[in-house]
């Protein structure tokens, strides 16, 4: 299931890789190609919703201790070491 590579560039960009590696041609080829999935994997695993990607967050939020604190404008002017108004 052998291919062939016509285009000069592209044979001499992978020579040039497997020689920096000291690896064959064929795993230097091999390494791109897997490389290069992985990166498109991950990108699409940008492409996910906004509901998808906070899910973890939220799940772990969910799982904190409720300290029963109410989080007014009062709470957070304390926080601030600021006075009421």
């Amino acid at each position: 299931m052998a291919f062939h590579v016509r285009d000069a560039k592209t044979d001499a960009l992978v020579r040039e890789l497997a020689r920096s590696r000291g690896i064959g041609i064929t795993e230097a080829v091999r390494e791109a190609v897997e490389k290069t999935l992985a990166e498109d994997t991950a990108r699409q695993g940008g492409q996910r919703s906004l509901a998808e990607k906070l899910g973890p967050l939220l799940d772990e939020m969910d799982r904190l201790p409720r300290t029963g604190l109410k989080a007014d404008k009062a709470f957070f002017d304390e926080l601030w070491g600021e006075e009421g108004d």
